[in-house]
């Protein structure tokens, strides 16, 4: 959304320069002076707006075009770029550590394209973009379930983001939160 409103000023400060140098030329042929909005008399009279064309636009920082400037897709790198190490699952080869890329799907994530399906569904809403790798916060009552020893970290990038998390399967909110990052995270029910 930030990158659209970005656009949009570019697009409209371009049309407006253009606009601008047309409006204060004086028609060919014309009767008199074309009446202007300027104090002819008084304090203000000294102070005369510059008129003329507006600068050039400046090309759009590197946070709306993808972070290093490029543009979007111009990069030939995934936003999305997590290490997954998971242990004691339980589950013959959920074990282990893998890479996972996204935009292309990539890495040797045994359900890559399915976790990547899950991190831009999750990526969709604005509530998924700040709960998915939040840990539970500290006081939260959480039932005493235990959900097994399973064990997961997630390193990496986001869509951009950085992310250094944990996810245990040690009570009913850890639980609940592992089972939001399936397949990201193996599905260990």
């Amino acid at each position: 959304m930030l990158r659209r409103l970005a656009l949009t000023a570019v697009v409209s400060l371009a049309a407006l320069a253009a606009a601008v140098p047309a409006s204060t030329a004086t028609a060919s042929g014309s009767l008199g002076p074309t009446p202007a909005a300027v104090p002819t008399s008084g304090p203000l009279a000294a102070a005369r707006p510059a008129l003329g064309p507006l600068p050039m636009p400046l090309p759009l920082p590197g946070f709306l075009d993808g972070g290093d400037g490029t543009g979007p897709g111009e990069a030939g790198e995934a936003l999305t770029r997590l290490t997954v190490s998971v242990e004691n699952t339980g589950v013959a080869g959920a074990d282990g550590t893998f890479e996972l890329e996204c935009g292309p799907t990539g890495g040797s994530h045994p359900r890559g394209q399915a976790a990547c399906d899950r991190l831009a569904e999750a990526g969709a809403t604005r509530a998924g973009r700040q709960e998915l790798f939040r840990p539970t916060p500290e006081g939260t009552m959480c039932t005493m379930i235990h959900g097994g020893d399973a064990f997961a970290r997630i390193v990496g990038t986001w869509e951009g983001r950085a992310v250094d998390t944990t996810a245990s399967r040690r009570d009913g909110c850890e639980i609940a939160r592992w089972n939001s990052l399936v397949p990201v995270l193996p599905d260990v029910r």
